[in-house]
């Protein structure tokens, strides 16, 4: 598990001179920050397709007020760590190799092992989602056979498009995102005429289901730091990363509030319809039929999106762990479109099993896991920024020590609710998930203590253990996109 080996060489800046990476590090294909702002969009959000039950749970009030706040407390501080690490750190173990670099090999392992856990049970989401968007005017849908081929299917055809590479995926995050946007903000058009402000405000304290509410709350608003294992592959990643999380900050929360207002404002309250796929009805009850197929099919196209970012992030994150001798070497193997191939094999694998699992036994348990493995990002991001000041940072979260840990309280109280309102199935599952993961760790170095697998640490990469000598530069420090 050596991870020796030289500096990330000429990056004064932050990566200015992506040609003179090492080969590890090289993007292949490099990503520009276009598509980098809708593969973060598609990671975090991919649209309002699931957040019907916010309004269903706890009302429209609190509904909305959840989507503005919670980015605040939440979303921000994710973004900004993700920027400053993910810049620190330019390659795609991303937040594995962070957490390894504060808390050596063994907490770098579980990080990864509960992150790429929780991105695959993520993942195992957006066939259900498509599902239900579409079981309304396809029934057959709703179950048996039908539903399980048509997981099969969808799921062999996005995995092709991660199989064809970065390039791919980028652009048609890009086609997907535009396509998925557009009718909402035709259907907010519509519903000038129709709307209601009073009705924004209709809250009623004692009939809320917290569970609900803050799950669907949180995992709408997390995953910012998922990007970061694609950081090895982003074309000049000190400037690109910080501006594209920036941008897909302000994409996803608009994104999220235009279509709830026009909802909620234009249609008459009724909590017990509002769950997964009933803005589809809602297009239908203020444009038609056509409108309504239209949210349709951009329900449809955005859940591919997500998949296909999701799969990526996940994927990378096991070339990268691998990479790092973490995980058996055969992880590091690369396709002819330079992408991980045994990742996203084992992946797949993983998304088809847990498929069959309901929307909120899945956001329930990914949302344990991702609490685990953000707490880990958390304490990683304060001991580098204590024991580490002088390491060059392309960008730097424009407060200190104490303002970086202020800045964290309320999304570790965040952590804290959402872990205690878990039922005892999910945390039972959870927690056994965890262990898998403390046990495993020891177990794969008895396996390469004896040979039996292949782990290697690629020599290109640097110690992660060290603190780097600051490159001189002329540039001053980027503290904001």
């Amino acid at each position: 598990m050596g991870e020796c080996g030289p500096e990330y060489s000429s990056l004064p800046g932050g990566g200015d001179s992506v040609a003179s990476l090492p080969s590890a590090l090289r993007p292949t294909p490099k990503l520009s920050i276009i598509p980098l702002v809708f593969l973060i969009f598609y990671e975090v959000s991919g649209g309002p397709f699931g957040i019907e039950d916010s309004v269903g749970a706890a009302g429209p009030l609190l509904a909305i007020a959840g989507f503005l706040v919670l980015p605040l407390i939440w979303s921000v501080p994710e973004a900004l760590i993700t920027a400053e690490l993910g810049t620190m750190f330019p390659e795609n173990g991303g937040y594995v190799v962070w957490v390894a670099s504060a808390l050596g090999p063994y907490w770098g392992f579980q990080q990864g092992w509960m992150k790429w856990l929780s991105g695959v049970i993520d993942n195992a989401l957006y066939p259900v989602l498509f599902l239900d968007y579409l079981k309304s005017a396809v029934p057959a849908l709703a179950g048996g056979l039908p539903r399980t081929a048509a997981v099969l299917g969808l799921t062999a055809v996005l995995t092709l498009l991660n199989y064809r590479g970065l390039t791919v995926v980028g652009w048609v995050a890009i086609c997907l995102g535009v396509f998925s946007v557009l009718p909402f903000l035709v259907m907010g058009l519509v519903s000038l005429p129709k709307l209601r402000p009073a009705r924004w405000l209709v809250v009623d304290l004692h009939n809320v289901d917290w569970n609900l509410y803050l799950n669907t709350l949180f995992w709408n608003l997390n995953y910012w730091d998922s990007i970061s294992t694609l950081s090895g592959e982003v074309d000049n990643p000190g400037k690109t990363l910080p501006k594209a999380l920036f941008y897909a900050v302000i994409f996803v929360v608009v994104g999220y509030l235009y279509p709830l207002l026009a909802g909620t404002g234009a249609v008459p309250l009724d909590r017990d319809q509002w769950s997964d796929g009933y803005f589809a009805d809602i297009a239908k009850l203020l444009g038609g039929a056509w409108l309504m197929w239209w949210v349709q099919a951009a329900a449809a196209l955005s859940n591919m999106g997500m998949f296909v970012a999701e799969m990526s992030s996940d994927s990378y994150q096991l070339l990268g762990m691998a990479e790092r001798g973490m995980i058996p070497a055969v992880f590091a193997w690369r396709s002819r479109h330079g992408t991980p191939l045994v990742g996203i094999a084992f992946s797949a694998s993983g998304v088809l099993l847990l498929s069959s699992m309901s929307f909120q036994e899945i956001v329930a348990a990914e949302n344990f896991l991702y609490c685990f493995g953000m707490l880990l990002e958390f304490i990683a991001f304060v001991l580098l920024r204590a024991r580490r000041p002088d390491a060059p940072r392309p960008y730097r979260v424009p407060l200190g020590t104490a303002g970086c840990v202020a800045m964290l309280v309320p999304p570790t109280a965040l952590i804290v609710v959402v872990l205690a309102l878990s039922t005892l199935k999910v945390a039972l599952v959870s927690l056994g998930a965890v262990a898998v993961g403390l046990v495993l760790e020891p177990g794969l170095r008895f396996v390469e203590k004896k040979g039996w697998l292949k782990f290697e640490v690629n020599s290109d990469l640097p110690d992660i253990n060290v603190t780097r000598t600051a490159v001189a530069t002329d540039e001053p420090p980027l503290v904001a996109p």
